[in-house]
């Protein structure tokens, strides 16, 4: 990746930090990082369950088990929302050390090349990657300066996984998600649209939808009002 782009895509990054964090919202900052997601009591990476807000690492959480406890929770059943929940609590425990997020991105990255190679594309494993990149990039913007993902356009992987998939709600919400800024609010808009119209009642789709509402501007209490501000029928 040239220096031009690089800087540009972090200069995207960056205006929606400094935009999130002056707008009138419940959470601020960037949403793969600073806005956690319901998984009910679906399984994910050790976490300080008595401490409030984005950040509540494990303090006794041995680093060097990262790579291995994040593959073992990222099945070809767990849904997206959990796994995307998942990545997020990876790269927080990654950004104390550049050696532990080099491993974990690399060894994602290669299970979908692999996948791939084999002719056997994994839409999951394609997912995980471009997420767990994406995620990166917020976290680097944030705080760690040495969190990278050099050459990957995480984005496009993901949308990628939504092809392999035939189309999917909960990876269009991923999709939103990384997409939630200024200079990609068409793409935003279009992904939380196709979310919105696949998510069904009750689901952890529909609530995260209705917890992160405010990214699109506004402010749910339940999924109807989601759906009508989307201009999305029920389903």
């Amino acid at each position: 990746m040239n220096r031009r782009k690089f800087s540009t895509i972090w200069m995207g990054v960056v205006v929606l930090v400094g935009a999130m964090m002056i707008a009138p919202t419940a959470q601020a900052g960037p949403p793969l990082i600073c806005w956690p997601f319901e998984i009910g009591s679906a399984g994910s990476l050790p976490w300080d369950s008595g401490a409030r807000g984005w950040n509540s690492p494990r303090s006794d959480y041995n680093l060097s088990n990262l790579t291995r406890d994040t593959l073992a929770l990222l099945t070809p059943t767990t849904p997206v929302i959990v796994r995307m929940e998942t990545l997020r609590r990876a790269t927080v425990y990654a950004s104390k050390n550049r050696g532990v997020a080099d491993e974990l991105l690399s060894t994602l990255m290669s299970r979908a090349r692999e996948a791939e190679a084999k002719g056997r594309p994994s839409a999951l494993a394609v997912f995980d990657a471009g997420y767990l990149a994406e995620t990166y990039k917020q976290m680097r913007v944030m705080q760690s300066p040495q969190m990278a993902a050099p050459g990957l356009d995480g984005y496009r992987w993901v949308l990628r996984a939504i092809h392999l998939r035939g189309g999917d709600a909960e990876m269009e919400f991923a999709a939103a998600l990384i997409s939630a800024r200024e200079t990609m609010r068409a793409q935003r808009d279009e992904h939380w649209r196709n979310a919105v119209a696949g998510a069904a009642d009750g689901s952890l789709l529909a609530k995260n939808l209705v917890t992160h509402s405010e990214l699109v501007g506004v402010r749910a209490k339940a999924l109807a009002e989601v759906r009508a501000a989307a201009g999305s029928p029920k389903q």
